[in-house]
Parts: structure tokens; sequence; C-alpha cells
């Protein structure tokens, strides 16, 4: 009888949420995070409950409807979800009003990219881009947690972003968007690209070194 094949061991890899995510934590909790996501890997389990809420947003934007999608959705969305859809809504309008008058802006194509920090793969993946009527354009992330993003988990996000960019969408801007506050962020005009850059490489060696630790 022949013995079983032993499975190929499951090589480092994350998102850009789970890395920053990773990366906000602190001690024993960094490791006890990537074990997560490496079970999560191993079941290819996940369930993203905020799917039809990014695409009643992306309607709004690409039919300058000013948030008439936003509206329908949480009555359309399962009963369990439509507490969070009705937390998300406010902000979320508040944000498609800041960007103008409706028809001054346009939903753009981003496409993902992977990103390699060492030897890490990142997987960097906006919800979409926008494009205004004066050619300026932004890659858009979005950040559904009840806390607002820290500054450390904003600054690695719209980093890595920001070094994908020609693959995301060409001369774009990164920006990370608080939809719960309705609050824009981008990449302070204060940052040392290198200097992020060096961390965040740290921090995927030891990402790197977890994840072989939780096999």
């Amino acid at each position: 009888m022949t013995a079983p094949t032993p499975a190929a061991p499951l090589a480092p890899y994350t998102t850009l949420l789970g890395f920053t995510r990773y990366v906000d934590r602190t001690g024993p909790t960094k490791a006890t995070f990537v074990g997560g996501l490496r079970r999560q890997r191993a079941s290819r389990s996940g369930f993203n409950p905020h799917g039809q809420f990014v695409k009643a947003l992306k309607a709004d934007i690409a039919f300058h409807t000013s948030g008439t999608h936003l509206d329908r959705v949480v009555a359309a969305v399962k009963p369990r979800w439509r507490p969070l859809y009705r937390a998300l809504v406010p902000g979320a309008m508040a944000w498609l009003l800041s960007l103008g008058a409706p028809r001054s802006v346009d939903l753009a194509q981003t496409r993902d990219a992977l990103a390699l920090l060492g030897d890490l793969p990142v997987k960097i993946n906006p919800h979409f881009g926008i494009r205004y009527a004066d050619g300026r354009a932004e890659a858009v992330r979005l950040h559904f947690d009840e806390a607002p993003p820290t500054d450390e988990a904003a600054l690695a996000m719209l980093h890595l972003m920001g070094r994908q960019m020609e693959a995301i969408l060409p001369h774009a801007e990164p920006v990370l968007v608080d939809v719960r506050r309705g609050r824009t962020h981008r990449t302070p005009a204060t940052a040392k690209p290198a200097e992020i850059e060096r961390w965040l490489t740290g921090e995927a060696i030891a990402f790197q070194a977890l994840w072989s630790t939780a096999a």
C-alpha cells in the first residue's frame, strides 16, 4: 500500500487587511492573530458581510445617485446584517457628500496587486477607485470597524497601497475611508517612505516566523 503524500507546507501569505491588523497588535496577541489567519487559510473559510454594502456604495458613485442604493440595501440585506448596515450608512452618506456634486465624481476600475515585503506576499486589494472631473484619481480602501483606524494601521495600509499604485490605478492617490465616521485618511505630508518600508519589512519577517511557529 502506497503511503499518502504529505501535504505541502502552507506558505506564509496575507491580505492588506490581515497584515495591517497584525501590525496594529502587540505582544502575544500578534502570535494568536497570525495563528488564526493560518487556520483560516488552511480551511479556506471566511465570510465578508460587507459585500452588498460595497456594491451599493459603488452603484451610488457610478450612477450619481447620492445614496439611493445605500438606502435600499439596508432593507434588502438579510435581517441579521441590518443593524450593521444601519450603523454604516450615515457615515457613508457623509463621505459621498464630501466628494462634491454627484456628477463631478465617477467610479474608476482598480486592480488587485501582489506586494512582497521581504519574502512575504501581501495581496493589495482596494475596494474601488474614484476619478474626479479635474482628472484626479483615488484608490479607496474602506474601514468598517467600530473603532477608528489607528495611525499605525492607516499609515501601513496607505503605504502598501501607494507602493503598488501603478498596478492598482496609475497616478492615483491611496485613501482610507473610515466608513462609520465618514472620514478620509491620507498619507501624512511628514511621512518618510524609507522608514515606513523598513518598519513594515521587519513586521513581515516577524509575521513569517509566527506563521511557521503556528504550523
